[in-house]
């Protein structure tokens, strides 16, 4: 396979575990084609501008941005549901109610027509198992099952492989791993609630904030 079609469709949220995994694709030769959903989450604003500033660092070849207005309707998701607030408490045991039903799945479904179309062989996406929210679509062997169904629903000679390089690895060592690959982690978000400043106190926040410190780095993001 030459350089032309070693392409790599990469979901990318604007946070900072899809970015690392964009990044460590292009670090393995891979042209990169990024893909972005819009599905009224309560940061979409923000979590655009970061892939667009993502995207520009990483010179991407193809930028996707598609719009999935049917989570709100959905709901039941402290995400796409206004009505339902984001937990600031701590990490509980469990799915928490800022998991969005199949979202992974309805996402990976649209990258892989996406795939298909742009002849890239692989998708990545930066999903984490071992030190995520308890999100059951994080899962590998979730993951490993969509890879086998999108290559029975798509051409004889369309063969996708999901990467997902960060699922075994904790915060701290995403962080580690972002600093070795210069990672612009200062264009990242992960804050649930807030826009203007992370808030610090949700789910997504306290993790990242615990990987930094385990790190023995400070997070460049600003927080409330």
């Amino acid at each position: 396979m030459d350089k032309q079609t070693k392409k790599a469709l990469c979901v990318m949220s604007g946070g900072m575990d899809s970015t690392l995994s964009a990044y460590m694709m292009k670090n393995s030769g891979y042209e990169i084609i990024a893909l972005h959903f819009n599905y009224d989450q309560r940061t979409q604003t923000k979590e655009l501008e970061c892939f667009h500033k993502i995207c520009k660092e990483l010179n991407v070849i193809e930028k996707y941005i598609l719009d999935l207005d049917f989570f709100k309707q959905i709901g039941a998701s402290a995400l796409t549901d206004k009505s339902i607030e984001v937990p600031t408490g701590g990490i509980e045991e469990g799915v928490p109610v800022t998991y969005v039903p199949f979202r992974n799945g309805i996402f990976l479904s649209m990258a892989a027509a996406i795939a298909e179309k742009e002849g890239a062989r692989v998708i990545s996406i930066g999903v984490v198992e071992e030190d995520s929210s308890g999100y059951p679509d994080c899962r590998e062997a979730y993951i490993k099952s969509m890879e086998q169904s999108i290559n029975l629903g798509t051409k004889d000679e369309t063969n996708i492989e999901i990467k997902m390089p960060l699922v075994h690895l904790q915060k701290s060592q995403i962080v580690q791993k972002a600093l070795e690959l210069n990672v612009p982690l200062s264009l990242t978000w992960s804050c649930y609630k807030s826009e203007k400043k992370a808030c610090g106190v949700c789910d997504s926040c306290r993790l990242r904030l615990n990987g930094f410190k385990l790190a023995g780095v400070t997070d460049p993001i600003e927080y409330e």
